[in-house]
């Protein structure tokens, strides 16, 4: 995104954050590009045949995002960061709502071949990353935010130290070593 571009959505955070609704109206289309974006990442890494489409992402997210209250937005990396938790978020709803469902959910039980057919290998995998990381957080809150907004949100190590308020090589570090820490985690799990 061109930096004249960043600053205008900045700025149109700032206006929302003071509770001015035009702001908002403007800066839907001005980040709907960047949502679209993070929304196909984090769907390029679901298993083919996903019932939730980006399009479906990229609205769920835009209604949880307005529900945000008293949210005083820093700037445009800040923003993309929350947006992608949100994403990520509610792909890991979707993925235990799935579990569930596979898992019987009240329904009357169906054949082995049936239940074959909606296997859902890659919601586990992001389920187990989601535990994963919430252990991490539970010990290393920034780290777990440097994942969050490096691999979800897709934000570049500047943007995220910009976020989180610390030098880059703080980021490259914490990211070196919560992929490290992640990693080992999940081969335990798998």
């Amino acid at each position: 995104m061109p930096e004249n571009s960043r600053v205008a959505v900045t700025q149109l955070l700032i206006q929302w954050s003071s509770g001015d609704e035009a702001a908002f109206r403007e800066l839907v289309p001005a980040v709907e590009d960047e949502l679209r974006r993070i929304a196909t990442r984090l769907m390029r890494k679901e298993r083919s045949g996903h019932t939730l489409q980006t399009t479906a992402l990229v609205n769920e997210a835009y209604l949880r995002l307005v529900d945000q209250d008293h949210v005083d937005w820093r700037n445009r990396a800040h923003f993309v960061g929350i947006a992608a938790r949100i994403m990520r978020q509610i792909l890991i709803d979707h993925g235990r709502r799935a579990q569930r469902r596979k898992r019987g959910g009240g329904q009357p039980g169906i054949s082995l071949d049936e239940a074959l057919l909606v296997s859902d290998e890659k919601s586990g995998a992001l389920l187990a990353l989601d535990e994963a990381l919430t252990r991490l957080g539970s010990f290393d809150t920034r780290k777990a935010q440097v994942v969050e907004l490096r691999y979800f949100g897709g934000l570049s190590v500047e943007e995220t130290a910009e976020v989180l308020q610390v030098h880059h090589n703080t980021v490259i570090r914490d990211w070196a070593l919560a992929k490290a820490w992640l990693r080992k985690e999940l081969e335990c799990v798998s």
